[in-house]
């Protein structure tokens, strides 16, 4: 019990100490655009309960493994960019295959939300790489707006649907 708290408590810590870092340095994002869902709209989580689906990826449950998008955007917000740092240090510790799964919501073309969440499922990939993971081991696929995460039509639920799931 005691280890486990002890576990807890560093990697709080050490989680508290990353995004610290992480929020005076932006470089992802030169536009000045910003890739920010308002937390009241979306709300973050994991893409399953378990291990990352069919990859021995053992990281922390309580890390992200979905990662929202602004409308019309394929750039990542700072909160994801922490969460792809963890999961590259276990990713380059214990090198495993990986998947990126890109969506988008349902306005706009089908032919032009396939590009957009194979540009989303990229640019994570693009971050896991210059982390120093393998790029070997990522697959990126897009399912465009055939996957919805919500089947309903307003901006909470296309904020749910702007996103990438590592898997």
């Amino acid at each position: 019990m005691k280890t486990q708290l002890l576990k807890y408590g560093v990697m709080a810590t050490f989680l508290t100490t990353l995004l610290a870092g992480c929020s005076s340095t932006d470089t992802t994002d030169t536009s000045g655009d910003s890739a920010y869902v308002p937390s009241n709209q979306v709300s973050t989580g994991t893409a399953g309960s378990g291990g990352i689906s069919g990859s021995s990826l053992d990281a922390d449950s309580s890390v992200a493994r979905t990662f929202y998008f602004e409308f019309d955007k394929a750039i990542l917000n700072s909160e994801a960019r922490a969460a792809l740092r963890i999961h590259a240090q276990t990713l380059r510790s214990t090198p495993v295959n990986i998947r990126l799964e890109g969506h988008a919501d349902e306005r706009g073309t089908r032919e032009y939300n396939m590009a957009l969440g194979e540009r989303r499922g990229n640019s994570a990939r693009d971050f896991l790489v210059q982390e120093g993971v393998d790029g070997a081991l990522i697959e990126v696929i897009s399912y465009g707006e055939e996957s919805p995460a919500s089947l309903d039509s307003n901006e909470a639920s296309w904020g749910l649907n702007r996103r990438v799931e590592l898997k």
